[in-house]
Formats: structure tokens, C-alpha cells, sequence
């Protein structure tokens, strides 16, 4: 029975943690908890079990006497967690280097092909998509169970803004580079350069960030 439970509630920290991603649960929004038991048609049990995950993880906040919020995600939160994922998904890159064979470097390629279609279309939720899963194939290619487990931590916290970064003026082109520059060394076997770009395409991406909170009202809070 306890298993049963334990699969339920991260059932619905799953559904939750989408509800909070693609923005229908907005950041420092009340997680009303009779409102979403009707919505997922669920008990209390399970549900409160799911908003602790959640708060452990850094997507809600809990606050005595009132209840749960969708965290809000600082500028001083960027500013610390964007040198950190860097960091790892750099090195991340340099295993994935390391390891990949050909038949992942034909994949990779299909995936930036994919990648490039959704940028010149201007297609940002599609491009994003591609874009996540070059991140993603990048991790599993290094086949490291800490960085995994540290980039899928901070990512987490990070998807509450990092959609946002490609609206900035000329982001998307940008970014396509970057993701090429990365595609590139790694094609090359060259584990320091592509360590170097990945970590040059995660700096880009908070600067795109500081410059579109600059020019227009942002979900982060400032």
C-alpha cells in the first residue's frame, strides 16, 4: 500500500510540475489545494504529498498559516545557478566527447537538423523542445549519474525563466550557434572545446535573460 502511495504522489508532483512549467500554475501563484484535488481529481492525501516534493525540490514555497506557492525565481537565484549549471553542463559536454560514438554523433545530427527547421521557422515552445533534448542527449552521453542528477536539480529550478531567454532580441539565432559551436567540437573530438562552448552557451542564455528583463516586465522576480 505504501508503494502505491509513494508511486501516486510522484504521479502528481509530475502533473504539477508541467501545470508549473508551461506557466498555467504562474510563478508566486497560491497552490489552492481544494481547486487542484477537483482539477486532478485527487485526494488531499496524495496532493500534499506531491507540494512537499515540490517544495523540497524549489518550485513551491511553503508558508506557515497560508499555504503553498509556485516559488519565484530571483535575479540573485540566476545570477548563482547559472555559473554552477555552466559548469556542469560543460563538463557534461566534455564526457559526452568523450564518449560518443558514431551512431550518437548521427543522432546528434538529426537533432540539430531538427533544431535548426524550428529556428528558421521562428518556432520558439518547438525549438525549445529540440533544444532540451540536445541538452538531454549531451547528459546521457556522459553517462555520469552525479551530473545528471545535479543538472536535472538546478534545471528544475531554472525552467521557470530559461524559456523566457529566447525571446530576448536575436536569441534564437544565437543559441543555434552556440548549439552548433557544441556540435562541432564534439564532432572534432575535441572535449575541451565543446566543455568550453557548452558553458559559453549557458552564459549566453542568462545574459539573454538580463537583457530582456531590461526591456520588458519579466516572470522573474527583480
Amino acid at each position: 500500500m505504501r508503494t502505491l502511495i509513494n508511486s501516486m504522489h510522484d504521479q502528481v508532483a509530475e502533473r504539477l510540475r508541467a501545470l508549473i512549467f508551461d506557466g498555467t500554475l504562474a510563478p508566486g501563484s497560491f497552490l489552492d489545494e481544494v481547486r487542484l484535488c477537483e482539477r486532478l481529481e485527487i485526494s488531499r492525501t496524495p496532493l500534499r504529498e506531491a507540494l512537499k516534493v515540490l517544495v523540497a525540490e524549489g518550485l513551491a514555497r511553503h508558508e506557515p498559516r497560508r499555504g503553498c506557492f509556485v516559488a519565484l525565481i530571483t535575479e540573485r537565484d540566476v545570477d548563482e545557478i547559472f555559473p554552477v549549471i555552466g559548469l556542469l553542463e560543460g563538463r557534461a559536454a566534455y564526457e559526452a566527447t568523450q564518449n560518443a560514438t558514431e551512431a550518437d554523433i548521427n543522432a546528434l545530427e538529426l537533432l540539430h537538423e531538427r533544431l535548426q527547421r524550428h529556428a528558421d521557422a521562428g518556432s520558439i515552445n518547438e525549438y525549445y523542445a529540440a533544444n532540451l533534448a540536445i541538452h538531454e542527449a549531451f547528459i546521457t552521453l556522459a553517462d555520469n549519474r552525479w551530473l545528471a542528477q545535479s543538472i536535472g536539480d538546478l534545471r528544475k529550478i531554472l525552467r521557470l525563466a530559461r524559456l523566457q531567454q529566447l525571446h530576448a532580441p536575436g536569441r534564437l539565432d544565437n543559441s543555434l550557434s552556440e548549439h552548433l559551436a557544441v556540435f562541432a567540437a564534439l564532432k572534432s573530438r575535441n572535449p575541451d572545446a565543446a566543455e568550453q562552448a557548452m558553458r559559453n552557451h549557458l552564459f549566453a542564455q542568462r545574459e539573454a535573460l538580463r537583457e530582456l528583463a531590461r526591456l520588458h516586465s519579466s516572470r522573474i522576480a527583480l
